[in-house]
């Protein structure tokens, strides 16, 4: 864990951090460095539904519950359905995920399957087949229809309304009614806030648009799409989902990017 800073009195960065040693305990470190590179994602603080019953204990934010759920064996083909509510990615991975492991799934979004502002409408087929599969199991098929994937059902359009103690997840459909589910466990994986504290002003002097809060998709960190160097900092770098590149395999592109900026840097150096 580390903490840039600019130091106004040299063109370098302070980083003060700890590091977390083999019993859990904090060794503190300060190093400068003329170049920093960001790469820390966006996965500190999910964003919530704001509904009744999302803090049940059956109610997560993060594909590893799931995964902690069938280790433990609370989970099995043989359970209620899990629920996954999100139409992203890492939706789209839980989806994945539990059908690998004969998980029966309820997927639940509140766009329409052909809105162009869906992810999946957005993806090219041959780059993503996998996620391209998904796409046509939320196409194909829905709760009130006859089901060519077993396990899995999806709810287009479908609003949550509140999680119950007893296990049931209500929802809105389309025509207003009021739809009750029996369900195992919830994933509720519909987008997540980076936090930049650790950044003088939290990184507000850095993004694109600096009057609107950091957003992967709408205002990410303002970067030369060439070199991937912050704009407005000299010598600050920003990857991934800092930078706007939401897709795991757009990442590579930005580290060769910054990693060509940096050699560069050092070849220009005097003797």
């Amino acid at each position: 864990h580390g903490s840039p800073e600019v130091q106004a009195s040299s063109p370098l960065f302070q980083v003060n951090g700890y590091l977390t040693t083999k019993d859990h305990g904090h060794q503190p470190f300060s190093l400068r460095a003329r170049n920093v590179v960001l790469a820390t994602g966006t996965f500190d603080s999910p964003a919530m539904l704001g509904i009744p019953g999302e803090t049940l204990p059956f109610v997560h934010h993060d594909l590893s519950a799931l995964e902690a759920a069938l280790r433990a064996g609370t989970v099995n083909p043989t359970s209620d359905p899990v629920l996954i509510v999100g139409a992203g990615l890492s939706a789209a991975d839980a989806v994945l995920f539990a059908r690998h492991y004969n998980i029966q799934v309820i997927h639940a979004f509140r766009r329409s399957v052909h809105d162009p502002g869906l992810v999946f409408n957005q993806l090219p087929k041959m780059l993503y087949p996998e996620y391209h599969k998904v796409q046509q199991m939320m196409r194909d098929q829905s709760i009130l229809s006859p089901s060519p994937y077993e396990g899995y059902r999806s709810l287009p359009e479908h609003q949550p309304l509140l999680f119950k103690e007893d296990h049931q997840a209500v929802f809105q459909d389309p025509q207003g009614g009021q739809q009750l589910f029996g369900v195992s466990m919830v994933l509720v994986l519909i987008g997540s806030h980076p936090d930049l504290s650790y950044l003088p002003r939290a990184g507000a002097d850095l993004v694109i648009d600096p009057d609107q809060p950091l957003s992967p998709k709408r205002n990410p960190i303002d970067v030369d799409p060439f070199t991937h160097e912050s704009t407005h900092q000299e010598g600050l770098y920003a990857l991934g989902p800092l930078a706007g590149d939401n897709f795991v395999r757009f990442v590579q592109g930005g580290a060769l990017a910054a990693a060509s900026s940096l050699l560069k840097k050092e070849t220009r150096k005097p003797p």
